[in-house]
């Protein structure tokens, strides 16, 4: 394994800071004062500038007015974009169209990849299924009917899909295939019921009726969901750790400036101790997450599938943050649950990322299926 990031990668990541540096997490009302969502609509201007700087059309080919960068490159933006709590739907945007780059007909990629890059066609994705604990595929049936499919189910907790243009759901055939739908949120048969994140963001249940959707917009290769679902999960660590950097250095410059009896928090033992331990969480996240990542844009062999790297990827991130966040909480006393002071934000977050995609407990449950599947020599 080589960890080095391209020049490609680096541009990625240099435009990304220059974009979020003028970002402030605090821009919208306090979660833990709103009753509901924090906003109706995500950051558009910010949105807008994304797309001036081409940084959403990094999934997208070249042929489509993108840059085709690869999964790693997304993370990094994903990881910048965390740090500033960036109310925008990149994540799912860059998912889907990293899946729809792959798996999609010719002519759905020429019809959506272009207006994706610049900005014009907004995206969100589905994947907590009926539940949140079930298997997303499975909340939503598509049965075949001439050249369209019609859909019914639920699709809980869609983030951003009261404003979205359309979302890539998962659903399952009648012989039990796995398919994706690109599905216009303005579709006879399609209701949206409002949910608010801990984060305190705009989600809805997304609910189908006999919602017909052509057979073009639709992909039914074998691994599209797969590669959606993968990505979501590397993009949601990425969001971890670049949460969890954010928080730590909080930590550090609010315990290096508090006195207490006459010295600077950081210089008790008991302080450095626990911020030391949450500085070896980061360090994992952060090489689980660019493992995951490098196998998913390698397609390199291992020990066991890349599945395997992505569920040890999520533990870290899922555990990792939660205890960067909480132990943040503890040393900044009470200054951290001021609601005038930024980390309480940071802590809702959290929370809502380490459940995001499944939390821990559900990853190792998986990966001691891939283990019992695949044992180690």
């Amino acid at each position: 394994m080589d960890f080095t990031f391209t020049e490609e990668q680096q541009a990625a990541l240099e435009a990304a800071r220059a974009v979020f540096a003028d970002v402030a997490p605090d821009a919208v009302p306090s979660p833990a004062l709103t009753h509901g969502p924090v906003a109706d609509d995500f950051d558009r201007p910010l949105w807008r500038t994304l797309a001036g700087a081409d940084l959403l059309g990094l999934p997208v080919a070249a042929e489509h007015g993108g840059t085709g960068l690869d999964p790693i490159a997304l993370c990094l933006v994903l990881r910048a974009s965390a740090q500033v709590l960036a109310r925008v739907p990149l994540l799912e945007t860059y998912a889907a169209a990293h899946t729809l780059q792959r798996h999609a007909p010719a002519a759905l990629q020429a019809e959506v990849l272009p207006r994706i890059a610049t900005g014009e066609l907004v995206l969100t994705a589905a994947s907590a299924g009926r539940t949140g604990h079930d298997p997303a595929q499975l909340a939503v049936n598509a049965r075949p009917d001439g050249t369209t499919w019609i859909l019914d189910g639920a699709q809980t907790a869609v983030p951003w899909a009261a404003t979205a243009d359309r979302i890539l759901l998962p659903a399952h055939t009648p012989d039990g295939r796995a398919v994706l739908a690109l599905v216009p949120r303005s579709s006879p048969g399609l209701t949206l019921d409002d949910q608010t994140s801990t984060s305190g963001e705009r989600y809805a249940e997304v609910r189908l009726d006999s919602v017909r959707v052509d057979a073009r917009e639709t992909l039914t290769a074998p691994a599209a969901w797969e590669t959606l679902r993968d990505l979501l999960t590397i993009g949601t660590c990425a969001l971890a750790l670049g949460l969890g950097d954010r928080v730590l250095t909080m930590t550090s410059d609010y315990t290096g400036k508090r006195e207490q009896f006459g010295f600077p928090l950081a210089t008790f033992q008991a302080v450095a101790v626990q911020t030391a331990d949450r500085f070896i969480d980061l360090r994992a996240m952060e090489a689980t997450l660019w493992q995951a990542a490098w196998r998913l844009t390698t397609g390199a062999a291992g020990p066991l599938p890349p599945a395997g790297d992505i569920a040890v990827a999520k533990i870290w991130a899922a555990e990792g943050v939660r205890r960067i966040v909480q132990t943040a909480q503890h040393l900044h006393g009470g200054f951290g649950a001021d609601t005038d002071y930024p980390l309480h934000r940071y802590h809702a977050w959290a929370k809502q990322l380490e459940l995001s995609l499944g939390p821990a407990a559900a990853h190792e449950e998986a990966l001691g299926e891939l283990l019992a599947a695949h044992p180690l020599s």
